[in-house]
């Protein structure tokens, strides 16, 4: 395993911490974050093509440093393929769920900090199923994609609270001068 950490991923499902637990291991780290939402939706809720979106991933991974959250299945074997480190954050779907909900409420007509601009949170019957789903038709094949690179990859699988909090204290001290 390589342990450097200085090109991360962060995924996991919609509600699951990515954006939080990114912001947090950037600052420890001092590494910058970007967000694929950010990327993605244009002013208005209007989605970026595929080439669009697959061009500002290959400038964001040319950088030194980086971490990028977010899945778009679409376009992560760009990250993966770049990244020393994949962190995947597996938590329940009910805990998911009910952070989309909780989040639509704390930001009823507000744009997050993670999303694009001019997006205010919103949550459709589409989504809430695909989070509910989320387990079964994401999470598996993701899952088997981090098998394929674990040998090569700091991969990481959080799957508690606990579990981000012990990581993230792990990191005191700046882990990547430890290396």
């Amino acid at each position: 395993m390589n342990h450097e950490m200085r090109k991360i991923i962060v995924i996991g499902s919609p509600g699951s911490g990515k954006s939080t637990f990114s912001k947090r291991l950037a600052s420890r780290l001092e590494i910058p974050v970007y967000h694929l939402d950010v990327l993605f939706w244009n002013p208005g809720w209007v989605e970026s093509s595929r080439e669009e979106l697959k061009r500002n991933q290959y400038q964001l991974i040319t950088q030194e440093k980086w971490i990028i959250d977010g899945n778009y299945r679409s376009t992560i074997d760009i990250r993966i393929n770049a990244a020393d480190t994949v962190i995947l954050l597996d938590r329940s779907r009910w805990l998911c769920l009910f952070r989309v909900l909780k989040r639509r409420i704390i930001y009823r007509n507000k744009v997050r900090s993670d999303m694009g601009e001019d997006c205010p949170e919103r949550v459709h019957p589409t989504f809430i199923k695909y989070v509910w789903k989320f387990p079964e038709d994401k999470l598996i094949p993701l899952k088997e994609t981090l098998a394929k690179v674990r040998d090569d990859k700091n991969v990481f699988v959080l799957t508690s609270e606990y579990e981000v909090e012990q990581f993230l204290e792990s990191l005191k001290g700046n882990w990547n001068a430890r290396m």
